[in-house]
């Protein structure tokens, strides 16, 4: 006797019975709880247990690169910083460093350290996010009020020197859009102290959890060939032992005169990924800290360079990269001299997070999908950009 099963695991057949499975093809999204917004995962399962994988992407897709084309670079930043929402003041950073490198430009010291504080107040915003929500994807909501109630601190900071909470519109070609505010130094100190002092809570809530450690301990497993085939970066690289950070290789922005540490791990699995944005968020602490500390230090001036009317950018090419909170941005823009970019292509760090999904889920249950993909670390936009 034959019976076919089909999307039901082998363990299911009764004794004395000869059982055949047949592959079954399960749509995750685009619309799904599990999914992180608009990404769509094309899963053949042989029982429980997945056989392909394949990403679908573009069900967002707003043609960003193209826009650029037909702004001119002040109203590229505006754009700019909403295909990764929760990064937007690193994701403008890369517009304005390619910009300045064709221009020739020196940004003034003060902007140059500012720009720094923000990049890694920003970097905290989004760890903070994934720090929370992670755990919620497991069945543990309580980390997301924790994580949550630290990002409204730094978000306060964010906003006052701003405006903006998410989209903040802060650079400029040339340096920042204003001065800080009287008396923001002393507020970010205690932002910082306070944000240091909660951490630990973070900390015991989730990384000693026995069933989070059962959920996530060799769970999803990416070795380093696979990060260099895929070109995966960020903090998920380094959770598989890739010793590179663009802020202590090829420093940008005032990361020379930073003590940057890099953390890694070697297991690459989904508590190895957890376990270095848990300490990259340290890190940025500590960045934040020195950065409050040197701009104390700095003698008042300019912290911006003023630009003519109408700003354009002279004929040639460039590529600039930035460490982003969730891997490496890279901007090419290509100048014929006009106000508008002939070309600006961008390189966002979730897409190659997203595509080597397809090497990762394959053998694994349906139940640990779910956990892989919260530990991926990206954002749709960012894929759809």
């Amino acid at each position: 006797m034959t019976e076919r099963v089909v999307g039901i695991g082998a363990g299911a057949a009764e004794v004395g019975k000869e059982l055949a499975t047949e592959d079954m093809v399960l749509n995750i999204g685009p619309q799904h709880p599990s999914t992180h917004g608009v990404l769509r995962l094309k899963l053949t399962l042989d029982g429980e247990r997945i056989s392909s994988a394949e990403p679908i992407i573009g069900y967002m897709h707003r043609g960003a690169e193209k826009l650029f084309e037909v702004r001119d670079y002040r109203q590229i930043i505006m754009l700019a910083n909403r295909h990764d929402w929760l990064s937007g003041f690193a994701n403008e950073l890369g517009v304005v460093l390619a910009a300045e490198r064709l221009l020739g430009m020196e940004v003034p010291p003060r902007a140059v350290w500012a720009r720094t504080l923000l990049a890694e107040l920003n970097r905290m915003l989004s760890h903070l996010m994934f720090l929370g929500s992670y755990p919620l994807e497991l069945g543990a909501i309580t980390a997301i009020f924790y994580a949550f109630n630290e990002r409204e601190r730094i978000q306060a900071v964010m906003e006052e020197i701003s405006g903006g909470r998410m989209h903040y519109m802060f650079n400029r070609v040339g340096g920042l859009k204003e001065e800080l505010p009287e008396g923001w130094l002393d507020r970010v100190s205690q932002t910082l102290a306070e944000v240091r002092r909660r951490v630990p809570d973070i900390e015991g809530l989730i990384l000693g959890n026995e069933i989070f450690l059962a959920r996530t301990k060799g769970v999803g497993v990416l070795t380093r060939e696979q990060i260099m085939q895929f070109g995966v970066s960020g903090p998920i690289a380094r959770a598989s032992g890739v010793d590179f950070d663009l802020r202590r290789d090829q420093p940008y922005l005032a990361y020379n005169e930073l003590p940057v540490k890099v953390v890694t791990r070697t297991a690459g699995d989904c508590h190895a990924r957890f376990e270095v944005l848990f300490e990259q968020l340290l890190v940025s602490l500590d960045l934040a800290e020195r950065c409050v500390e040197r701009l104390r230090e700095l003698p008042p001036g300019p912290i911006n360079q003023r630009l003519p009317k109408v700003l354009k950018v002279p004929e040639g090419h460039t590529y600039a990269w930035t460490e982003n909170p969730l891997g490496i941005n890279g901007y090419y823009l290509v100048s014929k001299g006009d106000k508008t970019p002939w070309r600006m292509k961008l390189r966002a760090a979730s897409y190659n997070n997203v595509q080597v999904l397809r090497e990762m889920l394959p053998g694994h249950l349906v139940a640990d999908m779910v956990a892989i993909l919260g530990s991926m670390f990206f954002v749709v936009g960012d894929i759809d950009k």
